[in-house]
């Protein structure tokens, strides 16, 4: 089985790619969806003791902003954060590799691949990315933040020259068109190495 990375910054379109490979019935795998559902069970008494109490309402519920403010202001906070989550969800992914075990390959999109050193253990990685501008204006969209909290999520992330040069595939996610096409040129590709 191959382990193809995807991967891009904050705003850059990998869930919409992502969701081309999944309508090709290629097994995907979301750390980032699934280092937060892991924060709301099982990594929530570490995250408690690490961060306080007060990070998690009386309903159990994860205050993901709160979290994000404290990790995003301070380096130690974030690094301290990553090293609870981040062998999580590495022995999150395992289990879905031995799930998926007859795929031939499966998708791995993780935000910050290369900052994490995931792409150490990716055959091949695809890198989105999209001008800072548009990727700014989709996330305050998105997400509803400030656009100076996005910039500051973003200075936590590589930037995507630092990142082309550790990449196997580029898409260009300006226009979704265009972006589909290189998706579709990539998929070949890929295909091809069954």
């Amino acid at each position: 089985m191959k382990v193809i990375g995807l991967t891009g910054g904050i705003g850059s379109g990998k869930s919409t790619i992502l969701k081309w490979f999944q309508d090709q019935g290629i097994p995907c795998f979301k750390a980032d969806d699934v280092g937060k559902e892991l924060l709301k069970s099982e990594l929530k008494e570490v995250v408690s003791k690490r961060f306080g109490k007060k990070i998690y309402s009386s309903e159990g519920e994860l205050n993901r902003r709160k979290l994000a403010e404290i990790v995003f202001n301070d380096p130690t906070a974030l690094k301290d954060l990553n090293a609870i989550v981040h062998p999580a969800v590495a022995a999150a992914f395992n289990t879905f590799k031995s799930k998926n075990q007859k795929a031939p390959w499966v998708i791995k999109e993780a935000a910050i691949l290369f900052e994490t050193g995931g792409d150490q253990f990716c055959d091949f990685v695809i890198l989105v990315t999209a001008p800072k501008e548009l990727r700014l204006k989709r996330v305050v969209k998105r997400d509803g933040l400030k656009s100076e909290a996005v910039q500051f999520r973003m200075k936590n992330q590589w930037d995507d020259e630092k990142k082309r040069s550790k990449a196997d595939f580029i898409i260009e996610n300006e226009s979704l068109k265009e972006a589909y096409q290189q998706f579709q040129t990539i998929y070949k590709i890929l295909m091809e190495l069954e």
